[in-house]
């Protein structure tokens, strides 16, 4: 049987002395506690359907800042809830965000007053450790006129005897010359069906910029922007990894409403050991978006022959005073370029590795210095895992 809902009904923890040991050391091997108290402003940690643990720091309640878990934030402020719950993402927009609204459960709430930035990110994680189950939590971040929020999360799971599902919507709303950052990274099994709904409105000069690195899960997600306000902006950079049995379907939305509006879409794609990946994006320009740009880049590289890599682009264009460029490749590991850092002493492994490193380059180093070491680590796993290089075992052995 499938469920929408698994829950310990416990209390939130705001100390890590007070979570569930096995829950507590699932976090604790993925470092979630000393990152917490080395780098972030606030932490929220989401174990199936529930909120486990929850803590901001004062630094955070001194400015004003509010950060909770959305069901918490549902109780203690409804007014702000009411006022942006469902603008950005409507109930009626897709099927996703019609179930995700008849169940949701967990998710974050931020809102940044006027003229206030994080001091440092904000961060939730997202695990799931029961089988045929479903995750559908709810994350709605309000910047208000001139404030900024850096916000990321991680996602993963730890069962793959059965099929879960992922079913989130992420709402973002940036007021007048405000700014939203917001950063995933996504390692669910293979076994998850990740159908995630992402979306940020710009007001007049605000900005939106959408990081998306997807390693696990069969994904189909497409986060955007709607650039509504005049002279706003919005950057979606986009990373996927698809390997044995994967298909990842991800890509960018974004529309131009208002005069002046920028976009940059960046997307990267990697295929190895037989796994499809594709980019599936959308700019529109609407008449009332003059002088409006947008940059659409988009790479695939397939590391081996039984591996797909395809771009599936529309831009609709109504207005007839904007620009808009768009420009795709898809590659393989050029022989030429191996045979010449060979010749510089590395060998044919590490060649390769430092080849999609230079390919992820463009994305990665739009994360913060901690994730972009993890992400270092995580790519040599990716293509040791894919067979694309040798693992150290196999190098020594």
């Amino acid at each position: 049987d499938y469920v929408h809902y698994v829950g310990a009904n416990q209390q939130k923890k705001k100390t890590w002395d007070e979570v569930d040991p096995e829950v507590l050391r699932s976090f604790e091997r993925l470092g979630i506690p000393e990152h917490e108290r080395r780098y972030l402003a606030g932490l929220e940690a989401m174990n199936d359907s529930e909120t486990v643990y929850a803590n901001v720091k004062k630094d955070l309640e001194d400015l004003g800042i509010i950060f909770c878990d959305i069901d918490t934030a549902i109780r203690e402020y409804p007014v702000l809830v009411r006022k942006y719950l469902g603008t950005v993402v409507t109930p009626e927009d897709n099927k996703f965000a019609a179930l995700n609204s008849a169940v949701f459960s967990g998710g974050s709430f931020a809102y940044c007053p006027p003229g206030v930035k994080t001091p440092m990110p904000l961060q939730a994680y997202f695990k799931v450790t029961a089988a045929s189950s479903g995750q559908y939590e709810r994350t709605l971040l309000i910047a208000d006129d001139g404030a900024e929020i850096v916000y990321s999360e991680g996602c993963s799971s730890v069962q793959d005897s059965a099929t879960n599902f992922h079913t989130a919507v992420v709402e973002l709303v940036a007021r007048d010359n405000a700014r939203i950052h917001y950063t995933t990274i996504q390692n669910w099994k293979k076994n998850m069906y990740n159908w995630t709904v992402k979306r940020g409105l710009c007001e007049r000069g605000a900005h939106i910029t959408w990081t998306d690195v997807n390693i696990g899960a069969q994904t189909m997600k497409y986060p955007g922007v709607i650039l509504k306000g005049d002279n706003s902006t919005g950057d979606i950079l986009s990373l996927a990894f698809a390997g044995n049995g994967q298909v990842q379907d991800t890509g960018a939305r974004i529309i131009h409403v208002g005069k002046n509006t920028r976009s940059n879409v960046l997307a990267k794609g990697i295929s190895l050991d037989g796994g499809i990946n594709s980019y599936r994006g959308l700019v529109k320009f609407e008449r009332s978006a003059e002088n409006a740009y947008s940059h659409i880049k988009c790479d695939g590289l397939m590391m081996d022959d039984r591996s797909e890599s395809h771009a599936y682009p529309y831009n609709d264009v109504s207005g007839e005073q904007g620009t808009l460029n768009y420009e795709a490749t898809v590659s393989k590991i050029d022989e030429d370029m191996l045979f010449y850092l060979q010749s510089r002493g590395l060998n044919e492994d590490e060649a390769k590795l430092l080849i999609v490193n230079g390919f992820c380059e463009g994305v990665v180093r739009d994360l913060n210095v901690e994730y972009s070491v993890e992400m270092t680590r995580l790519i040599r796993m990716i293509l040791e895992d894919g067979q694309a290089i040798a693992s150290d075992e196999q190098a020594t052995g």
